[in-house]
């Protein structure tokens, strides 16, 4: 079975708090005719850019080369953890910048970076049609709904029917099977605590989680140990055929012959993850920094997320992989929760979380 990588490895992201920023790497290259806002990137832009992102970044080597060559920039990648210990170390860090372009601040969060003032306003020259910015300073660059999968053979084997919905989960005919990361320290956990505020609102989500600790839910620190220790899916061991995970991930689950995926996600229970670009404020190198905002949306980036990050890109006319459409299709209708309310409440029900659930 295909080891999934980038945003599924960390974003995606789903990497235990780091603390501190890892080593940085140096990337041999960078990106493509699809330089959003000219053709070979600003001509005022040189030197090294600096991108600080999640542990899950993980475009296309080669795409990334032809942006250096066109663009005349050198790309170096600072990866700090997961989503959120990104914009925590961006806040920490305001006034001495870790680098000059930041990927990987998502939904649950960007109201935080935005608050803090940690990036600057800056527009894409050409901002593909359907993407809008958040707050004139975050870009999105792509998406994919975070939602419960299912180990087709393991339900199959024991003649059991697959769960359709959250409250399905807190069924007793499915004590002890599935497994989340843990919100506090995961963002695709902090997406399925946001589904659930989202489907039973303020006076409901926490008689939910308790159902879910009747039921026997598992709380993995990371998405990694979520879906490579405990599910039963991924083909290492695991013992629980219900995971938190991506819509994407089936796709990468596919039978040698390409007829049938042997995992599936669960659409009613998913909550729609956004994940933003920007210039950080101060940055050494602003005109690198847009430059590479721009190539992230352009179409050689936009083209090479679904099989390097797989996630869905911003852009609405990039062409999907062609069997996207049957294993990895989005969601109808995520779960929503005003990022106002996200902005407010998002400790305070990640403590009632961890009070609730964790213990």
């Amino acid at each position: 079975m295909l080891r999934l990588s980038g945003a599924h490895a960390g974003t995606i992201h789903a990497v235990p708090a780091a603390g501190a920023l890892s080593v940085a790497l140096l990337l041999a290259g960078c990106g493509g005719s699809g330089t959003g806002g000219s053709d070979g990137g600003d001509p005022a832009a040189s030197g090294t850019v600096t991108l600080v992102t999640h542990d899950s970044w993980a475009l296309d080597e080669k795409v990334v080369e032809r942006f250096e060559e066109e663009s005349g920039l050198t790309v170096e990648v600072s990866a700090a953890g997961d989503a959120g210990t990104l914009v925590n170390q961006l806040v920490l860090t305001k006034d001495a910048p870790l680098g000059d372009a930041v990927f990987g601040i998502d939904n649950t969060f960007a109201s935080r970076a935005l608050e803090a003032g940690v990036v600057e306003e800056y527009t894409p020259a050409d901002l593909p049609d359907g993407v809008e910015q958040l707050g004139g300073a975050l870009t999105p660059v792509d998406q994919g709904d975070v939602c419960v999968n299912a180990d087709a053979a393991w339900f199959e084997k024991s003649d059991l029917e697959v769960p359709r919905t959250l409250e399905d989960l807190a069924d007793p005919q499915y004590r002890d099977l599935l497994v989340v990361s843990n919100p506090a320290t995961s963002s695709p956990g902090l997406a399925f605590l946001l589904a659930t505020v989202g489907a039973f609102g303020e006076d409901g989500f926490e008689d939910y989680w308790s159902s879910l600790v009747d039921n026997g839910v598992k709380v993995a620190d990371s998405w990694e140990d979520a879906y490579y220790v405990d599910f039963s899916g991924a083909g290492e061991g695991g013992e629980r055929p219900l995971v938190l995970s991506y819509a994407t991930s089936p796709a990468f689950t596919v039978s040698e012959d390409g007829s049938e995926s042997t995992t599936s996600a669960l659409l009613d229970t998913c909550f729609r993850q956004v994940e933003y670009a920007g210039v950080l404020a101060g940055s050494d190198n602003p005109e690198g920094a847009q430059a590479f905002v721009d190539f992230l949306l352009g179409e050689d980036a936009q083209a090479a997320l679904p099989e390097s990050m797989y996630m869905y890109p911003a852009d609405p006319a990039t062409e999907l992989p062609a069997d996207w459409e049957k294993f990895a299709p989005q969601a109808e209708a995520p779960f929503e929760v005003d990022p106002a309310e996200v902005s407010e409440h998002r400790d305070e029900w990640i403590e009632r979380w961890t009070e609730t659930v964790v213990g």
